[in-house]
Parts: structure tokens; sequence; C-alpha cells
């Protein structure tokens, strides 16, 4: 008989695959390898992510790595920038084109009719393998090649067809600069992977993010067809039921701590992993919940206590970065050692943000209800 797994199970599994039950003392880059990527939309949410999974994390060491070329940001999963590994940016890429397609024909496709898409992006890694771009800067120098087209569709062509990387100073700690490309091979100094077939993609997913259904791992990585992958994999997985009998996979003795096992407070940056790895974000969040998180495309940071989004955050600083006011919003009153466990935690943070500043911690008690 297939097991059935509770709300809270399928949280405390998840937790432990995302390493948010106790921070771990690995390696940054082996978590984000192990993690298949960062959402990296918000150029610092990466920092803050692997702050809250790894014990003594070192901001500096990372952003030197990223200097170094062997951590990269890129257009992953969804058609949405991640960072990763040099490695995995070379694996994945190729696994994830489709839908890099699917946004470039839906978001685009109109506006570049009349060109051919994969001419304009030929061109586009000649000039940003000439010299890194931002996309306002090549989509005009493409325009002057196929006038009448707008210049930042043109620019999209490259973005979707071709795997662009973010260059240094974009990405680094305590650090900004324009986002500026150029192709993957040309920055790594090695050609991507032949390999396009999503089934290691799949188990890798299932490793971090795990028991999930089929529609968990195409809300992930924004690939179709994996049902068939799914059962193609289907002899060498566990297989569960989640309550509403929803079929759930699982790699063999994975980490599936039990419903009781504790959880400690943890502040998410936007977009994190847990809160977006699967289409049901019931086992970390509650539906009536996730509209105070999401404002259309935007999300807030959000902390967890007892495991679940129980509310959102917001840190504030001075120009000089001589103050610092760190804002939680509950959805609904904390037991008193909750609110406790998040205090400690919101101070840890701070001081990892801003480090030297006068810090403050306010509770916004106005969503209550």
């Amino acid at each position: 008989m297939t097991q059935t797994l509770g709300t809270r199970d399928l949280n405390r599994a998840t937790l432990a695959r995302q390493l948010l039950l106790r921070r771990e003392r690995r390696d940054a880059a082996e978590v984000v390898e192990h993690l298949a990527g960062l959402h990296s939309q918000v150029p610092g949410n990466p920092y803050t992510a692997l702050w809250s999974r790894i014990e003594g994390f070192d901001p500096e060491g990372f952003s030197r790595r990223i200097e170094r070329r062997e951590i990269v940001r890129l257009s992953l999963q969804r058609s949405t920038l991640h960072t990763v590994t040099a490695r995995d940016c070379l694996a994945l890429r190729p696994v994830l084109q489709e839908p890099q397609d699917r946004t470039l024909t839906s978001a685009f496709g109109k506006k570049l009719a009349g060109t051919d898409p994969a001419k304009v992006a030929a061109r586009a890694r000649e000039l940003v393998e000439e010299r890194p771009l931002t996309f306002r800067e090549l989509g005009l120098l493409l325009a002057g090649e196929w006038p009448g087209h707008e210049p930042h569709a043109l620019a999209m062509a490259a973005r979707h067809l071709l795997a662009l990387v973010q260059v240094p100073p974009r990405g680094l700690w305590r650090r900004g600069g324009a986002a500026r490309h150029t192709t993957a091979e040309s920055w790594l100094g090695a050609a991507l992977s032949a390999d396009t077939a999503p089934d290691a993609l799949v188990l890798r997913y299932l490793a971090a993010f795990g028991p999930a259904s089929v529609a968990d791992a195409r809300m992930w990585s924004g690939l179709t067809g994996l049902r068939e992958v799914f059962q193609r994999l289907r002899p060498r997985l566990e297989v569960f039921r989640s309550e509403d009998g929803t079929e759930l996979y699982d790699l063999p003795g994975a980490p599936r701590p039990g419903a009781g096992t504790p959880a400690t407070a943890r502040f998410l940056p936007e977009y994190d992993n847990v809160f977006i790895g699967h289409a049901d974000r019931t086992r970390v969040i509650r539906d009536a919940d996730r509209r105070k998180v999401w404002r259309g495309n935007a999300s807030s940071p959000v902390f967890l206590s007892d495991g679940f989004v129980r509310g959102t955050w917001h840190l504030g600083t001075d120009r000089r970065g001589t103050r610092a006011v760190l804002t939680l919003a509950p959805f609904a009153p904390l037991p008193p050692a909750e609110r406790a466990a998040l205090e400690e935690e919101a101070a840890a943070l701070t001081a990892f943000h801003a480090p030297g500043a006068d810090r403050t911690l306010r509770w916004d008690d106005a969503r209550h209800g």
C-alpha cells in the first residue's frame, strides 16, 4: 500500500533537502550544486540564501569565486536568472532550453517577425564575445543591422537562444554594476554539454526538493513532457501520495525526517528555492498567506517559524550604512517562544547584512487577522 505523507511530513522532508532544518558545514559551491542553483533575480539573494543554510558562510569568499569564474549567473529554470557553478552552467543550460524557446516565442515572437532569430543570436554572439554588453547596448547594436525592429526584442533573442552569463561586478558582495553579458563558452573557456535529456536533472530535483509530483518538477524547471521522464525513472524511485491523493516521487533512502522534527527560525530572500520549488506550496505556506507574499510577479522576503512561512521581512539601511532597521510582519500572532527565536535569528541576519551599524528590530503586527 502506498504511504500517504501529510503536510508536516512534506515540510520537514523539504527543509531537510533544502538544508534549512539546521545550518550545515559544507562548501558553498557544493551547496549551490546540491540545490541545482539559487534564484538570483535580486543580486544579493544568493548571499542570504546561503547564509541561512551554511554554518559560518563567507560572503566575501563566495564573491571571489564569482570573480574567478567558478560561480556564474545566467538564465536557467523557468527562463529566470540563477546562480550556479561553472560546471552546472555548462551542463544544465542545454537541458533547460525549452522554457527559453517558449518564452521567446510567447513574449517576443510578433516583435521579431521578419527576422531569423537564430541569425540575430549568431550576430549577438560575435558582439558579446568582443566585449560584455548590457542588453540595451546589445539591442541598439543589433537594431543597426535589423532596422525597424525593437532593440529590446532583438536583445531578447540573444538572451533566450544563447547561454549568456552576467559578468562581475554584477552579483558581487556589497558591490554592484550594470548587468553585462557574454557567452558562457567564452567566459568559461569550455563548450556547453551536448546532452539535453532531463533525466539527471529530475533526479537532482528530487534530491533537493522531494518528495515531489510531476507538476512540482514542471513548475520548478519550466520543462514540459516530464510525466514520461518520471515513468521512465519510476523503477528507480520510491512512490508516495499526498493527502489529496497526488502521486509523489522520491529517491530511495533520501532524508524524510518525521513531522515532529524541530525546525528552527529562518530568514529567506525573495524567490527562495523552498518557496518556489513546487506547484503545491502548501508544504511551506498556506494558500491564504501566499497573496501576502506575492504582488503580481514580485515576491517579498519571508521568514519561517516551525518550518512554515509565517511572515515577511524588510531590512532598511541609511545611505551611509550606519543605521539598519529590520521589520518583521507576521501573518498572525506567534507564540512567545517562536517570537523569541525569530528575534535571535533576526539579530544575526542584521549583523550579517549591516555589520557595524546601529541595528533595530521592529514588529509590524498590522496584518494580524
